[in-house]
C-alpha cells in the first residue's frame, strides 16, 4: 500500500513539525459508544484519533475468546466501527491508534488490511507486539506486559495510517503519537510526562467531559450525551484538554482533576517510558471547555515492567433471597441456619444482608431487603449443588414470603488478576510495519527505583468556627477505581479554604471511620496540593480483582460516592 498525501495542518515550527498536535479519544472501554469514532472524525479538526479498549477484565474476556477461537482475542467492535469510518479517516488525514488488538494485534491488523482492500482504500496498517508473555507464565489465561509508546512512535514515523497494539499503557496511545510528531527521544522526561498526563485524562473518554462526575447535578449543563475529549499537545509537553464544538458535556478544572485522580496511586505515576510526577501538575481554565495542563515533571521509569496475569480462579454461584416486611433479620438468620449444613464443603461462602427495606412502605419492593449468598470453589459441581439444589428446596419450608430474584444456576467461571514485574529487557518490543519490516524498540536505558515522596507541606488549617454535621460531598468531589485487588479514592476540594479543611480532616484514620470496609486494611494517603486533592489507596478491598466479583461494587466505581455520602462535622463557612 502506498502513502497518501495528508491535509495541510497548522503552521509548522522551525523544525518542520506542526506546533500543535490534536489527539482525540473515541473509546474508553470495550463496549463504549459505537458512534464515537464517526462523531470525533466529523466533529472538528484532529491529527490522531485513539481508542482504548482494554482493561483488566477485558483481557480475561479476550483470553476466553481465544480459547474458543485461536484467531480471536481482539476487540471485534473496533472492526465494525472502522468499516463505517476508515474512508472518512483517510479523507480527513487522521491517523488511528488503538489497543483494540488485545491478545492478537497481528490478527486485528490483518483484518484491517482486508477491510481496507475490500473498501478500495490505500491504508498503511502497522502493529506493535512483544507484550504477550503467556508462554512464560504457565497456568495463566493471559499474561501481558504493559509496553510504552515508542513502538507506536516507530510505526507512525514509518508512515502508518492505522497502528494496532496489544497491551500498552493507556497513556501510550498519546505518548507514542506525540513522540513521533515532535521527535522526542526516550530521555525527554518532562515532555513525555506531560503527554502521559494528557493521555491519562483522555483514556477514559467522556469521564473527562462530565461523565461520572461528582457535581453532575449542578444546573446548566447538558450531560445527556457528553462529547469525547481531545488534547492539543505542544512540543514542550504542555497540553489543553477540550472537546469538539457543540458536543455535550463540559470540560473544566473539576472534570480534569477527577480523571487525573482516577485509578492512580501515589504522587509518582510510573510507566515504561517515564514516571510522571502528579504532584507537579498544574491545571488552569483556559476558556470555555478548555483546561491547560502545565508544569508536569518527569523522572526515569522504574527498572521493571508491569505484567498483568489473568487466570481462571474457579467457579462461583449466587442467589439473592428477597425478605419482605417484618422480622427481616430473623428471616435472614433462618435461611442461613437452613443452608449452612449444605455449604460445609464449599471453599468460600459469603453472606450479605442489604437493607433496602423501609418501614410502612408504599410498595412491596421498598418493603423488601436482599440477602445475598455467594459461593466459590474450584469444583463447578460443588457450587452448583450448594445453591441450585439446597436453596431451591427451601421454597416451601423457610421464612414467610420466600422468593429469590432469580433461580441459581450451575455456577460460572471467575477470573483472578495479579501483577508481576519483569525487567525491561524481558520483552521483545517490536514495531511491525506495513511492508513486514520489524523494528526492535530498545528497552529503557535509564531506570530509577523511587519511592513515593514524603507528604508535601500542607496549608494552614482553617481557624476554629461553628460546624454542622453534613455529607462530605457538599464540599468535596471524589472519583474511585480499581487496580487489581486494590482501590483508589481520589478526593478534591474546589476552593482553597475547602482544601485547608480537607487536608487536615480527611486522614487515614478518618477515612477508615467513614468507610468501615477499610477498617482492617492497609490505607495509604497521598497529598497533591496543586490539585487540592488527596488520593487514598485501599489495599485488598477488591480481593483478587474485578473478575473475582469479591464485593458488591467489584471495580470500586462508586466507593468515592459512598465516601461523599458519609456525614461528618463540616465548618459552616464552607457550607
Amino acid at each position: 500500500m502506498t502513502l497518501r498525501t495528508r491535509r495541510q495542518g497548522p503552521p509548522p515550527d522551525r523544525g518542520g513539525r506542526r506546533t500543535t498536535l490534536r489527539i482525540g479519544n473515541a473509546s474508553g472501554f470495550y463496549g463504549d459508544r459505537f458512534d464515537a469514532l464517526r462523531e470525533m472524525l466529523t466533529g472538528g479538526e484532529l491529527d490522531v484519533l485513539t481508542g482504548d479498549y482494554l482493561a483488566e477484565l477485558t483481557m480475561l474476556i479476550l483470553g476466553r475468546d481465544r480459547l474458543k477461537d485461536p484467531g480471536a482475542g481482539y476487540a471485534r467492535t473496533f472492526l465494525r466501527q472502522l468499516e463505517e469510518c476508515l474512508g472518512l479517516a483517510r479523507e480527513r488525514g487522521v491517523r488511528i491508534v488503538t489497543n483494540a488488538g488485545g491478545l492478537n494485534p497481528a490478527g486485528l491488523a490483518a483484518r484491517v488490511r482486508e477491510l481496507a482492500d475490500r473498501l478500495g482504500l490505500d491504508v498503511n496498517v502497522a502493529h506493535v507486539e512483544g507484550d504477550d508473555l503467556t508462554a512464560e507464565h504457565p497456568g495463566s489465561l493471559a499474561a501481558h506486559a504493559y509496553l510504552g509508546g515508542f513502538g507506536i512512535a516507530a510505526c507512525l514515523r514509518e508512515g502508518a495510517d492505522v497502528v494496532v497494539t496489544g497491551r500498552v499503557t493507556d497513556a501510550a496511545l498519546v505518548t507514542g503519537p506525540a513522540a513521533a510528531h515532535f521527535g522526542w527521544g526516550p530521555g525527554e522526561y518532562d515532555r513525555l510526562a506531560g503527554a502521559v498526563v494528557a493521555g491519562h485524562v483522555l483514556e477514559c473518554g467522556t469521564q473527562a467531559t462530565g461523565g461520572n462526575y461528582a457535581f453532575f447535578a449542578e444546573g446548566g449543563r447538558d450531560l445527556r450525551r457528553p462529547g469525547f475529549p481531545l488534547a492539543e499537545l505542544h512540543e514542550d509537553g504542555t497540553a489543553v484538554i477540550t472537546k469538539h464544538p457543540g458536543t455535550g458535556g463540559f470540560v473544566d478544572v473539576g472534570t480534569v482533576t477527577a480523571q487525573l485522580l482516577y485509578e492512580t496511586q501515589g504522587a509518582r505515576y510510573a510507566g515504561p517510558d517515564v514516571t510522571a510526577r502528579l504532584d507537579t501538575v498544574r491545571l488552569t481554565q483556559d476558556g470555555p471547555d478548555r483546561v491547560r495542563i502545565s508544569g508536569v515533571r518527569g523522572e526515569a521509569p522504574p527498572p521493571t515492567l508491569k505484567v498483568g496475569l489473568n487466570r481462571l480462579g474457579g467457579f462461583r454461584n449466587e442467589v439473592a433471597f428477597v425478605l419482605t416486611g417484618l422480622d427481616i433479620e430473623a428471616k435472614a438468620a433462618l435461611v442461613r441456619e437452613q443452608l449452612e449444613p449444605h455449604l460445609a464443603k464449599v471453599a468460600e461462602v459469603r453472606w450479605d444482608l442489604v437493607r433496602t427495606d423501609r418501614p410502612d412502605a408504599a410498595t412491596e419492593e421498598t418493603a423488601s431487603a436482599l440477602l445475598r449468598l455467594v459461593v466459590r470453589d474450584t469444583d463447578q459441581g460443588v457450587v452448583g449443588r450448594a445453591l441450585s439444589g439446597a436453596a431451591v428446596e427451601l421454597a416451601l419450608a423457610s421464612y414467610p414470603g420466600f422468593h429469590v430474584l432469580a433461580p441459581p444456576g450451575k455456577g460460572s467461571p471467575y477470573g483472578v488478576f495479579e501483577d508481576v514485574y519483569v525487567p525491561h529487557g524481558a520483552v521483545d518490543h517490536v514495531a511491525v510495519l506495513p511492508d513486514g519490516r520489524r523494528i526492535p524498540v530498545a528497552p529503557a536505558q535509564e531506570a530509577a527505583v523511587l519511592d513515593n515522596p514524603p507528604e508535601p507541606p500542607l496549608p494552614e488549617p482553617l481557624p476554629p468556627g461553628p460546624t454542622r454535621r453534613a455529607p462530605l460531598g457538599l464540599v468535596a468531589g471524589a472519583r474511585s477505581g480499581d487496580k487489581g485487588g486494590n482501590a483508589n479514592v481520589g478526593v478534591w476540594a474546589r476552593t482553597d479554604d475547602g482544601w485547608r479543611w480537607l487536608a487536615h480532616t480527611l486522614t487515614v484514620e478518618r477515612l477508615r471511620e467513614l468507610l468501615p470496609e477499610a477498617a482492617e486494611l492497609k490505607v495509604t494517603r497521598h497529598a497533591l496540593p496543586h490539585l487540592r486533592a488527596l488520593n487514598f489507596v485501599v489495599e485488598g478491598i477488591l480481593g483478587e480483582g474485578v473478575a473475582a466479583q469479591h464485593r458488591f461494587d467489584p471495580q470500586a466505581k462508586a466507593l468515592g460516592e459512598w465516601l461523599r455520602s458519609r456525614h461528618l462535622e463540616i465548618p459552616e463557612a464552607l457550607l
